[in-house]
Order: C-alpha cells, then sequence, then structure tokens
C-alpha cells in the first residue's frame, strides 16, 4: 500500500517537473523576443542624439512590432504574471507608435477658397529612374508638380524625350551627376528663389503662382538629406535643421522629396513640431493614416521597407488621395497627393 502511494507521487512530479520546465522553456523564448523590441522602444522614447547604428535601426521601428506581438504570445503559457505585463505594456507602446499623433492642418481660411494642386515627388536613384515610366505617371494621375532627386542633365534629356515639357512646361533644375542634384517641374508660372544653404545635396526653392488671379501662391522646396551612413550622420542633422529654417515665416509651404527619415527619428519630429524658430508642419501621408506604407527600398536590398519619402506641408495646406507608386529604374517609390491650398 504503501509503495502504491510512492509510486503515484513519483509518477506526479513528473508531469509537474515537465509542466515547470515548459514553462521555463517559454520565460526565455519571450525573453529573447521581447529584447530587441524594448532595446528600440528605449531609442525611439529617449530625443539623444544617437550614434549611426542606432539612428539606422529607429528606421525599422514598426517591423519592431512583430517580436514584441511574440513576445506577448510566449509569455501567455510562460506562467509568469510579471512577464506577460511586461510584454503586454511592450506591445502596447509598439502598437501606439505605429498611429503617431500627428498635427492636422488647420482651418487658417476656414471659408476661404481653395486652389487644388496634384503633386508628386521622386528620388531618380543617380538618374536612372524610367522617363517614359515618370511622365506616365504625370499624365494618368494629373500631376501638376513634380519634385526629383537625384537629378542629373541625362535624365532631364530623356525626360524631355519623353513629353514631359509639354505636361510641365516650367521648371527650375539643379542637374548634378551622382545623387546630389535636384528638379521641380510646373504646369503653373513659377520663380526660382534659390536653394537651401550648407546642404549636402542641391534642395531648390521655388515660389509657384496657382494664377487665376486669386493670389494663391506656394513655396516648394525639392527636399534630399544626405542619408545617416557613416559620417553623414552630422549633415544628415544639419540638413534637417536647415529645413526647419526654411520653414520659419508664414505663407504656403511644400516639403518634398526624400528626407531619408521616418517618424520615429526625434530629428524628423523636431521638424514638423517647429521646434525652434521654425513652425508646425504636417506629414500628409501621416495625417492621413498612411505612414506605414514604404517608399524604400523597392528593389536591391533585402530589407523591410520604410517610409522615407514625404510631402510635408505647412498647417494651411490640406493633403487628400495619398498614393505611393514605384517606378522602374529607382529604388524609391513615387509619393503622390492633392493639396489643397488657401487662395489670398
Amino acid at each position: 500500500m504503501i509503495a502504491a502511494c510512492g509510486r503515484r507521487g513519483v509518477g506526479g512530479e513528473k508531469p509537474r517537473k515537465r509542466a515547470t520546465r515548459t514553462a521555463l522553456a517559454f520565460r526565455w523564448l519571450a525573453a529573447g523576443a521581447a529584447a530587441p523590441a524594448a532595446a528600440t522602444s528605449f531609442l525611439r522614447a529617449t530625443s539623444a542624439d544617437w550614434p549611426v547604428q542606432a539612428v539606422q535601426l529607429l528606421s525599422f521601428v514598426p517591423w519592431f512590432t512583430v517580436p514584441a506581438t511574440a513576445a506577448f504570445l510566449l509569455a501567455l503559457p510562460a506562467r509568469s504574471r510579471p512577464l506577460q505585463l511586461l510584454t503586454a505594456a511592450l506591445l502596447a507602446v509598439h502598437v501606439a507608435w505605429l498611429l503617431p499623433v500627428t498635427a492636422s492642418p488647420a482651418a487658417a481660411h476656414p471659408g476661404g477658397q481653395k486652389v487644388q494642386l496634384r503633386a508628386m515627388s521622386l528620388n531618380a536613384e543617380l538618374g536612372g529612374a524610367e522617363a517614359d515610366d515618370i511622365v506616365k505617371l504625370v499624365r494618368e494621375q494629373g500631376i501638376e508638380l513634380l519634385a526629383l532627386e537625384e537629378y542629373t542633365a541625362a535624365l532631364g534629356d530623356r525626360l524631355a524625350a519623353a513629353g514631359l515639357l509639354s505636361l510641365l512646361p516650367h521648371h527650375v533644375s539643379h542637374p548634378r551627376d551622382g545623387a546630389g542634384g535636384a528638379a521641380v517641374y510646373s504646369s503653373f508660372q513659377l520663380r526660382d528663389a534659390g536653394a537651401i544653404r550648407g546642404t549636402g545635396f542641391s534642395m531648390p526653392v521655388v515660389d509657384l503662382d496657382l494664377g487665376a488671379g486669386n493670389g494663391a501662391a506656394l513655396r516648394v522646396v525639392a527636399v534630399h538629406c544626405l542619408a545617416p551612413v557613416g559620417d553623414g550622420l552630422v549633415r544628415w542633422r544639419s540638413d534637417l535643421a536647415a529645413l526647419a529654417r526654411t520653414g520659419t515665416g508664414s505663407g504656403p509651404l511644400l516639403l518634398a522629396g526624400d528626407f531619408n527619415a521616418t517618424l520615429d527619428h526625434h530629428e524628423f519630429r523636431a521638424l514638423l513640431a517647429g521646434t525652434g524658430e521654425g513652425r508646425k508642419l504636417v506629414d500628409v501621408a501621416a495625417s492621413l493614416g498612411n505612414r506605414l506604407i514604404p517608399t524604400w527600398p523597392m528593389g536591391g536590398y533585402h530589407l523591410p521597407g520604410i517610409t522615407l519619402d514625404h510631402l510635408v506641408t505647412s498647417q494651411d495646406v490640406r493633403g487628400a488621395d495619398y498614393s505611393v507608386h514605384r517606378v522602374p529604374g529607382t529604388d524609391h517609390a513615387a509619393v503622390l497627393a492633392t493639396l489643397a491650398i488657401p487662395a489670398g
């Protein structure tokens, strides 16, 4: 009788030990999944001037929602309430960052007339984007303003041969070999207002006269910030700071192009927030709930997609109909939107 009871006791210990080992294994798995998500959370939550590796990692913050979700699911069978609570909090933080609070366009002219403008920006990757496809997209989408980065003289010639000037006859171009050039094409009259000073790549500034005698005008900057790679990190921060200074003053403003930054970089959020002497600006994609649509890489790199290209406006400009389109010959996507600009 005693021996039988002993055998039953020993037999009962084995399932408990197996359950304990299983729970312990899930704890280790949950911790392993949580570690990278927690690290990026710390970087994202701290507005510090991180080194280049951290800045590059921050570009991929939305993708770390995946290990954060895995950590929470693995914590459920781990029999650890503290671990479950911690992983739930970590997941909640990452989900919250997927839908960041962004400034909404202010109704600066609530009852006034507005002029509609179809705008597009594209990084042409060393001038290699297919000109015929660019012109086709301009024609099909009714584009009235086109900002091009990494613009070369050869690309300008191919665009002219493809018929771009019949659609957008007015332009200001700063062609350069390599990645440094930029251009702005428009169906409206425009005036060359120079370029942003002290930047690594050319960033032309133009003033558009939206016509019809209504006083509507728009200042446009074709944006191309140096990528935060190696020694370029300091210049990247300097470029974003220069753009913030451009945001001073008044009047409708559009910054269109490749910022090489996402909303998970505090430097880009500072630009939008008007930190320093600037005014608050609006990321059109984020304001319309489209901030997670990737614009890079469209090919050539085996990396998760991120959003480096933006249409950023002053708060008196309203955005709509935001979309992203692939263009052969470049690793960036074109970003398009309809902008409503106050008249007078």
